[in-house]
């Protein structure tokens, strides 16, 4: 339990919590930007093709 005071409580817990959260959100956008160029890409080859 002092584990998660100290998580919480002081400077440092505080500056990792936000840390691992950016990263966390940074990975989601990443993930997400990615799929979406992948997708973009196979529609664009696909009207390509059509033509």
């Amino acid at each position: 339990m002092k584990l998660l005071s100290d998580l919480f409580s002081t400077d440092s817990g505080r500056a990792s919590i936000a840390g691992i959260a950016f990263m966390l959100g940074m990975g989601v956008f990443f993930i997400r930007f990615f799929l979406r160029k992948m997708e973009e890409e196979t529609r664009a080859e696909e009207q390509k093709n059509k033509k």
